[in-house]
Order: C-alpha cells, then sequence, then structure tokens
C-alpha cells in the first residue's frame, strides 16, 4: 500500500497566528532557535521534524519562559510536539525528578487526555522524545488491568499520561501523589472541561495535593475552544499567553470538504457506492454517532465485500487496541468509529473521512475531519447530511466552509434558511463555536485584574448582553448577561453582573428589570464579589471558609459606603 511521503513543513508556512496576553516570547524560526538542549535536538532530528510548525514556533518560546498556555491550533498541526518537547526540556535541564516514597510515585509532569487512544499515542510520542534523557514516561488508562499499569508505575515515572477517570482511580488507591507536579498539560482541553469531565479535572487539579495555580505551569490545548470553555478553562491558568495558529476553531486548508444531501434511508447505498467508486491505497475512516450503528456498519461493509473494522465503546481496550492497529497497517482499511477516535488520533495515510452521521456539534466536526489532511498533506472528507436531523448544523457549516474558501452546494443555503424559520417559529439558542482569546476586546487586549480565584458569569444564557470572566478590565460597574453558575459550568438563567473579587463594587443593587432577569435563576444581588456569587448558586463548588471572605470583603466595602449589607442565603 502506497505510504505518504516525509512531512510536507513547507506547506504551514502561510497559516496565520494570533497572540493575546502580556509581552508573548517571540516566536523561534529554526528547532536550533530554542535552547531545547542537544539531547532533545538530537531526538527532534531522529524523528525527522525538519523545522517547526506555527504552533511549534510560539508556543515553545512560551512554555520555556514557565509561561501558562492556552493555545488553538488547527487539527494536523503538531500540537502534541508542541507540549512534550518543552515539558521533557525543562524536566531535563533542571534535574526535576519523580521520587517514590511509601508505595507511592511522585511524578513531576502529568499530560491528562480524554480518551485511551490518545494518552496510548502520547505516550508513544514522549519515549520517543525522552530516548536518552532518563526521563521515565508512564500512561495509564481505563479498560486495561491495573496491576500491570501499576507495577509500571512502581518502576519509576516522571511523566505521567492518563486519562482522568483512571487517574481519580490510581490516586483512590494512594498509589499516586501529585504534590510534586510542576507541568501539567490537557490536552483537548475543550473536552477535558465539557460535558462529563469537569468534575473529575476539578477533583485532580484543585481537590488533591497537586501545587495551586501559579505554583505550576499549565499548557492546554485543542482544535476547538468555544468561549464558555475559555472561562472555565482561565480558572487553572495564572497570566496566561492566548495562541490561535489558523482560522479561529476551523480546519485546515488541505482537506478538501464535501457534502451530499442524503436520507437516512439511502445512506448505506450512498456509502457503498462512495467507497467503492474511491481511489484505492489510502485508509478511510467512517463516523456514526451511536456504538450500535458502528458495529452493525462494520458488519453490513464487511458482508459486501469490505474489509472493515470498528471502534466504539462497547468493544474492550483490547479489541479497539487491535482495530486500530489493524486499520493503521492497511489490513482493513476502513474504520467504523464513534466519537473515540474523533480527537488527537495521529494515524498515516487516511485519505478520506465519512461522517456517515453528523455529529450533534461543529467542534466534534472539525476534530472529526482532521484525521485527514495531516502532516501537511491533503485528504477529502465527505458528509452526508440529512435536512430534517442536521439542519442546526447549516449555519455554522456555511462559516467553516466560507472561512476556507470550499465549495458551498446551494441545497446547504436552503436548509439554513429552514433551520432558521423553524427555530423562529419554536425558540432557541445559538451554538458554540470559536477559540478567539475571550479577553480580547476590540482593538487589542485590556488591562486585566488577577484573582486568585478566577470566577466569572459564563454569560452566554437567555439574559443576554456581556459577562466578564477572571481577568477583566478595571471598571467600576458592568451589567449585562444571564449568570451561567459557577465558573460558567452551568448554563441559563437570569439576568445580574459578574465581577472578580477584587474588581471595585458597583452601586446599589438596580432593578430586576435593569439587570435583565429572564427568570431561569433568581438574580443575583448586584455587587456580590465573584466568589459570594458562586456560592449563592453553588455552594459546594467552593469552600466554606472562600464564601466567607468573600462576604466579609463585601461587608467591609459597604460599611464604608455607609450601606448595609444582608448576606446571600
Amino acid at each position: 500500500m502506497a505510504k505518504p511521503d516525509k512531512i510536507d513543513f513547507d506547506s504551514y508556512d502561510e497559516i496565520p497566528v494570533e497572540l493575546s496576553g502580556r509581552n508573548p516570547p517571540k516566536p523561534i524560526e529554526t528547532w536550533k532557535d530554542s535552547d531545547l538542549g542537544n539531547t532533545v535536538h538530537a531526538n527532534i532530528e531522529q524523528a525527522g521534524y525538519t523545522k517547526p510548525t506555527p504552533v511549534q514556533k510560539n508556543a515553545l518560546p512560551i512554555a520555556l519562559s514557565g509561561r501558562d498556555l492556552m493555545a488553538c491550533a488547527q487539527t494536523g498541526s503538531g500540537k502534541t510536539a508542541a507540549f512534550l518537547l518543552p515539558m521533557i526540556s525543562i524536566l531535563y535541564k533542571k534535574g526535576m525528578r519523580q521520587s517514590y516514597q511509601s508505595g507511592r510515585v511522585y511524578p513531576v509532569g502529568l499530560i491528562l487526555s480524554p480518551t485511551r487512544e490518545l494518552a496510548v499515542q502520547i505516550h508513544e510520542e514522549s519515549r520517543k522524545f525522552s530516548n536518552r534523557t532518563g526521563l521515565k514516561c508512564c500512561v495509564v488508562y481505563g479498560g486495561a488491568p491495573i496491576g500491570r499499569q501499576l507495577g509500571e508505575l512502581e518502576r519509576g515515572c516522571d511523566i505521567l499520561v492518563a486519562t482522568p477517570g483512571r487517574l481519580s482511580d490510581i490516586m483512590e488507591r494512594r498509589k499516586v501523589s501529585l504534590s510534586q507536579i510542576r507541568y501539567l498539560v490537557l490536552d483537548e482541553a475543550d473536552r477535558m472541561l465539557d460535558m462529563g469531565f469537569e468534575p473529575q479535572i476539578r477533583r485532580i487539579v484543585e481537590k488533591e495535593d497537586m501545587p495551586r495555580t501559579g505554583q505550576r505551569q499549565t499548557l492546554m490545548f485543542s482544535a476547538t475552544f468555544p468561549k464558555e470553555i475559555q472561562q472555565l478553562a482561565s480558572e487553572f491558568l495564572h497570566d496566561y499567553i492566548f495562541l490561535t495558529v489558523g482560522r479561529v476553531g476551523s480546519s485546515t486548508d488541505l482537506i478538501t470538504q464535501k457534502f451530499l444531501k442524503v436520507e437516512a434511508y439511502d445512506k448505506m447505498r450512498v456509502l457503498v457506492d462512495l467507497i467503492r467508486n474511491q481511489d484505492k491505497g489510502g485508509l478511510t475512516l467512517i463516523f456514526t454517532e451511536t456504538k450500535r450503528d458502528a458495529a452493525n456498519l462494520g458488519y453490513e461493509l464487511q458482508r459486501q465485500g469490505f474489509p472493515a473494522t470498528a471502534i466504539h465503546g462497547d468493544r474492550s481496550q483490547q479489541e479497539r487496541t487491535a482495530a486500530l492497529r489493524s486499520f493503521a497497517t492497511g489490513r482493513t482499511p476502513f474504520l467504523i468509529a464513534t466519537n473515540v477516535a474523533a480527537r488527537g488520533l495521529d494515524i498515516e495515510n487516511v485519505q478520506h473521512v465519512i461522517n456517515f452521521d453528523m455529529p450533534s456539534s461543529i467542534e466534534d466536526y472539525v476534530h472529526r475531519i482532521g484525521r485527514t489532511g495531516r502532516a501537511g498533506h491533503h485528504g477529502v472528507s465527505t458528509a452526508f447530511l440529512t435536512p430534517s436531523r442536521d439542519g442546526a448544523l447549516a449555519p455554522k457549516l456555511l462559516e467553516l466552509l466560507e472561512e476556507g474558501h470550499q465549495e458551498v452546494p446551494p441545497w446547504l443555503w436552503d436548509m439554513r434558511g429552514e433551520f432558521y424559520q423553524s427555530r423562529k417559529e419554536k425558540g432557541g439558542r445559538r451554538g458554540r463555536f470559536g477559540g478567539r482569546d475571550f479577553r480580547v476586546k476590540q482593538g487589542g487586549v485590556d488591562r486585566f485584574q488577577h484573582s486568585d480565584r478566577r470566577q466569572g458569569g459564563a454569560g452566554a444564557g437567555s439574559g443576554g448582553g456581556s459577562t466578564w470572566g477572571a481577568y477583566q478590565p478595571a471598571q467600576p460597574q458592568g451589567y449585562g448577561g444571564g449568570y451561567g453558575g459557577a465558573g460558567g459550568s452551568m448554563s441559563g438563567g437570569g439576568g445580574g453582573a459578574s465581577r472578580a473579587a477584587d474588581a471595585p463594587i458597583g452601586p446599589p443593587r438596580p432593578s430586576p428589570a435593569q439587570m435583565g432577569q429572564t427568570g431561569g435563576m433568581p438574580a443575583m444581588p448586584y455587587g456580590y464579589p465573584a466568589q459570594a456569587a458562586a456560592a449563592y448558586y453553588n455552594p459546594y463548588m467552593f469552600a466554606q471558609q472562600q464564601y466567607a471572605a468573600a462576604y466579609y470583603q463585601h461587608q467591609q466595602q459597604s460599611a464604608a459606603a455607609g450601606q448595609s449589607a444582608a448576606p446571600p442565603k
């Protein structure tokens, strides 16, 4: 089977880059411009990386300078090396090493990944780049025997790659301590902080013995960073730089995107015709929405003579690993998958990605098609769109295609119009998308105040308007926005103003009409600090002493202003 040529680094040269934050370091142009050390440079050369990609040019000097980073970069742009290389260099050059005491291992670097497959892939890359440094890299993930992973940890671990669930399990067994962590990475950070992962991440980062924000270095990477996830992510970062590589939340120009209007009953016939007539020699990745559909589609393709395998959550880790290996080697060049294969996986020679079922969000679509068009090579994606099911994605798809100068089928405009008409009749709200720094205002980044406990409104609720996160311009007051719960983790709700704890307290509370109360949640008493606001809506998120401290601060300010201060109930 034909293999793609070496990485085409020149194709990255025209990708736009944006930086925001305080005094970002100057980007490098060649590997030699970065002080990674001779051993790491030798490993880079051995891996065949002739020059850094845009995300690597900018992320390396930021990480090597000790700054926190939130990076939003197009799929296939080299994000894994962008966080592994500075981590390995820093730990190696500064002589930071794990320790083992009383049956517990104390790693100094931690990389969190949302899926088992991505964790395994990151671990393999970390071993490649840490060759001859003496650093020990380990990986732990669910679905595999925990005894073998514990045995590996007992032999020492400097850099730990983990999925949140398995790491929590191992910490409960008191086999790992995070008290020596100096370097924390969240890969696919938008997913790590969305859906069901946020409580696990909070427990690992805030509730255990990991050094606090500002005492460790934290890096977050993804191809998509919606505003509300940025606001939540900022709670784990200190004085960070936001890096955008490529068009915001977009896919690479190297992927040609095609769309077919197909009714559900006709998808199988169209799929068979499509893959039967495509160019031979490459790998084809086909996405479905459910585990049952992935299994059934794999069986049906095999029945029709196509060498296919499937990967989904109902298969054991051994079966999933075997399926990926069979696909990557070309023995079964058709892989049917759910979203477990949508993020981060870097499989060589994937030339065609087919969305048999469209995902529910535009972010997942971007990640799915990003499995092709990697390492500077071209790829093709084909999506099956059913108007009655996928109309909600039409507006964002059009935005994505226009930004990427891709061909737009005329019927997609009609689908968008039908969706807007339906939404107007039924009511609804716009979806999330993007990746530009939420701290940036028109004209650049303003002066931001720092709060030890980053807390701000979620802002995207039905109240509308503008809300602030942890880093805010120093302003005496501010109205607007639906308060969406603590740290942006809850949605919707009534009106209100949210602010950092050290922001100035505004005038007495205006009327509900002035605050834009919409009836979802009760309006927050105006002027309370952010910690008190969070405890007011979610008292379980913050410790009682933080709430008391916030209220005490408000009480003192109110007394100075000659006002009475009633505590929130």
